[in-house]
């Protein structure tokens, strides 16, 4: 049912956004050049890898020795504005239709945070990633990592179609408002280390 769901309501969102991705994206080219789409393994169902992609936010920028600058070098005043809209996360929708993420569930994360999490937070891969999800609508980036995770298993015990339903509504309140958004417009937190 939920697969289901995810499919008729992804391409229905997607029917109505289209305009607004093509446009993002030409935007995206003017300002920041290729690619437009931006491409990064997470973790999806059981930590298995995909490849998720989104609106690329960051500007190609480098130090004299070749290195990338860190990302708040990067990032462009559009950029901001994409990623405290969430817009960047639209080509999303793609993955929804794939099967590698649904509309609602944790958010996948990097990689590099598999081995850091207890048994008990790790649980949040027992469901498909999400666009969205039920830390998203409680808070977003100004939760705690260890108020995220206990959000995120919540929703993998409580999991149903009603609550995917509340949690979309929920977000386009919360995305409309800016609700945990960091300050200066950017939705950048501190990296999970295990212990925060």
């Amino acid at each position: 049912m939920k697969r289901a769901f995810d499919l008729v309501a992804a391409l229905v969102i997607l029917a109505v956004v289209l305009p607004v991705m093509a446009v993002l994206a030409i935007l995206i080219r003017v300002n920041m050049g290729r690619p437009v789409l931006f491409r990064q393994t997470r973790p999806g169902f059981r930590g298995r890898p995909f490849s998720m992609v989104k609106f690329r936010s960051m500007r190609d920028a480098y130090d004299g020795d070749g290195n990338p600058l860190a990302d708040a070098d990067r990032i462009t005043p559009f950029g901001q504005f994409l990623r405290a809209t969430s817009l960047d996360e639209l080509p999303e929708l793609w993955n929804v239709l794939k099967g590698d993420m649904s509309l609602v569930g944790p958010r996948p994360l990097a990689m590099a945070y598999l081995p850091l999490y207890s048994p008990e937070q790790a649980r949040r891969h027992d469901v498909k990633p999400g666009l969205t999800g039920w830390a998203q609508v409680n808070g977003r980036n100004a939760l705690t990592w260890s108020q995220k995770f206990a959000y995120d298993v919540w929703y993998v015990d409580n999991h149903s179609l009603w609550l995917d339903i509340k949690i979309l509504f929920m977000t386009a309140k919360v995305v409309g408002m800016r609700v945990g958004v960091a300050a200066g417009g950017q939705t950048e937190v501190e990296s999970f280390d295990g212990t925060n």
